[in-house]
């Protein structure tokens, strides 16, 4: 899955793909390197971002949406929104999947939205918002609390009217956790990937990664984007999220022969 974040202020490349034709030239170039998802965001869930509302979300998305589904006709469309009225709007122009950092929980319009749809959509975990999760970070054990949670999300979903073979999970690398924590969900990827659920991760130039590598420039972490990448096909994930397409698709391709 290829990231294309169309806002001015996303973490490592905020304001790159503002532009609808640089979104859709991005996303012409990662559908020819390897990308078999594009998942496009118009509003930064980094820590600490400010939420922009529905209609600037639709504002900024739904003319390099427009435009990528066009030139793109083949290619599957994820949109990251946790508003239904974004998520309605989108799968409307074209969208095929949502991705929902809150799993729902900001929005529970949202499910309905999905069910409404008959579409995929990814349930992250995660705490709070952007402003407060790095406050949620207590867990007993990180990884049971997740899956846990995750398991919480989905049954949520199914209860609104989402197919359970419809719903992907997401254990939110960096969504309320800490460094350490971070390292533990992946150290212990199995316990989510085991079951019958497919899971995406989404390591790509995170800070966990900036924190061992001692790299605080996000665009300079790819290789440590790389490892995450090797130890997610080795313990059997469904869909990783990435900026660097090319680099970690040949990644994945070499690591899902060893694995």
């Amino acid at each position: 899955m290829g990231v294309i974040n169309i806002t001015p202020d996303s973490f490592s490349d905020g304001g790159r793909f503002l532009a609808r034709d640089k979104a859709s030239a991005e996303a012409v170039y990662q559908t020819q390197n390897g990308a078999d998802v594009l998942d496009l965001g118009a509003q930064s869930t980094r820590p600490g971002a400010d939420e922009v509302g529905p209609d600037e979300e639709c504002r900024r998305l739904l003319p390099a949406l427009t435009l990528i589904r066009e030139r793109c006709p083949n290619t599957l469309i994820s949109v990251d929104t946790f508003l239904a009225p974004v998520a309605a709007a989108a799968l409307d122009a074209g969208a095929n999947w949502i991705n929902d950092v809150s799993g729902g929980r900001r929005d529970p319009d949202l499910l309905r939205v999905v069910a409404d749809a008959g579409c995929p959509v990814v349930l992250m975990h995660s705490r709070g918002n952007s402003k407060t999760m790095d406050q949620l970070t207590d867990y007993g054990d990180v990884v049971a609390e997740v899956r846990a949670g995750l398991i919480e999300r989905s049954d949520a979903a199914v209860r609104a009217g989402v197919d359970q073979q419809q719903i992907i999970w997401d254990p939110g690398l960096g969504f309320a956790k800490t460094h350490e924590q971070n390292l533990q969900l992946l150290r212990g990827l199995e316990q989510i990937t085991g079951g019958s659920v497919p899971v995406l991760i989404g390591p790509s130039r995170k800070r966990f990664i900036g924190e061992v590598l001692n790299e605080p420039r996000p665009k300079a972490r790819l290789w440590g984007t790389a490892a995450v990448a090797c130890r997610c096909a080795q313990a059997g994930a469904a869909i990783v999220r990435v900026h660097d397409v090319r680099p970690i698709a040949q990644t994945l391709r070499m690591a899902a022969e060893l694995w």
